[in-house]
């Protein structure tokens, strides 16, 4: 029975750099992923937004978090990160649940840039009540993605395991005993000191397998559209604070990605545990208790990258234009206690004692860092 310090659960962006963080304090870790590849779900899809705080203008909690380690990821990742595009927020005329007054406070309270524009010949002023130019960056998925997997498979005191599946967890004694299986090999079993779970979809399907307590959450199959614009390329926008969308390059790609409240998110569970009715009994590699990659679906959801176009082109002039190129689609899940503010706080925490067992629950790429204050 192999011997470890710490099991790792979950191969995306938490999951690696929470393996290097602590191999890198000397610790032998084991990193499981129930894929054949890391990074292959949320850490790959999504919009890439290098938060500064200015998306979550009704949770100062949410907002002052992400702008706590945006200086520290860029300056850690600043090859993979596009600092140079011009970055626009604004408000629609029509819904918000926040008016300029109140944005520009937010800004001010967070001591962010927001420089508001009476006239630009991209937009349409008839759509949009207010635009600033603010300040916020995009980092680049695919490149980030290579990083971290050569690093977690060339750093010594990491064992990667991929297509891993956990059949059972048992605390024995100070360690846990874990009961998986790998490309279909017969059972093996690790022992280890303390657990952590980053697996976000899979969140409360792996703390069951603990034994500890669950997360209220709720997941969506949500869309992320790569588009491209002649006109509105090295620039994005962002229409909130409501069923609006936004618009920005993706990373170092050339390619905007595109996301919409309205029509991003496909279908809804508002179980626990992932449940959505193209799931089937026949087919393994998507489940409650194991979700699948969705973009890899033959019964992924039609894509509305037609309806998100059509919703973001009417804040633009009608000297832009927009090309769907492609989507990608995976689960996105968010804790049930924020659906009123919206919020997207980092919640790790300790939720067994001895052994120790860590749940790693958030959404915001800069906030990796947030494991190294608690383990």
């Amino acid at each position: 029975m192999e011997r470890y310090d710490f099991v790792v659960i979950g191969g995306g962006i938490f999951g690696c750099y929470a393996a290097l963080y602590l191999a890198g304090k000397g610790a032998k870790v084991a990193l499981l992923e129930k894929e054949a590849q890391l990074f292959r779900k949320a850490s790959l899809v999504n919009q890439a937004r290098l938060h500064g705080g200015y998306h979550y203008p009704r949770s100062i909690a949410t907002a002052a978090l992400s702008d706590e380690h945006k200086e520290r990821f860029t300056a850690e990742h600043r090859r993979f990160v596009h600092t140079t595009f011009e970055k626009y927020y604004a408000i629609d005329r029509f819904g918000s649940f926040t008016d300029p007054l109140q944005f520009e406070r937010f800004c001010a309270y967070l001591d962010i840039r927001c420089e508001r524009i009476k006239q630009h010949k991209l937009f349409n002023f008839n759509r949009l009540e207010a635009l600033y130019l603010t300040e916020e960056y995009s980092f680049d998925p695919v490149l980030l993605r290579a990083y971290y997997i050569s690093r977690v498979e060339n750093t010594p005191g990491i064992t990667v395991v991929k297509n891993a599946r956990i059949e059972s967890a048992e605390a024995h004694g100070k360690d846990w005993e874990v009961s998986y299986t790998a490309d279909g090999a017969k059972s093996q079993t690790l022992r280890c000191h303390t657990a952590l779970n980053a697996t976000y979809a899979a969140t409360n399907a792996v703390n069951r397998l603990f034994g500890v307590r669950e997360l209220g959450l709720t997941h969506e199959i949500s869309e992320i559209a790569f588009v491209t614009s002649p006109q509105f390329s090295e620039k994005g926008l962002t229409v909130m604070d409501g069923p609006f969308g936004s618009i920005m390059p993706y990373g170092l790609s050339g390619l905007l990605s595109l996301s919409s409240v309205a029509y991003t998110h496909h279908k809804i569970s508002y179980n626990n545990l992932p449940h959505f009715d193209c799931q089937t009994a026949t087919d393994p590699s998507c489940s409650p208790q194991m979700p699948g990659i969705c973009t890899d679906c033959p019964r992924r959801p039609e894509s509305n990258a037609r309806k998100m176009l059509a919703q973001m082109q009417q804040y633009f002039s009608d000297t832009v234009c927009f090309e769907h190129f492609f989507s990608y689609f995976t689960i996105k899940s968010k804790l049930k206690a924020n659906h009123i503010d919206d919020g997207r706080p980092t919640e790790i925490s300790m939720l067994h004692r001895e052994p120790p067992y860590y749940c790693l629950f958030a959404g915001k790429i800069n906030s990796i860092y947030e494991v190294e204050k608690i383990v």
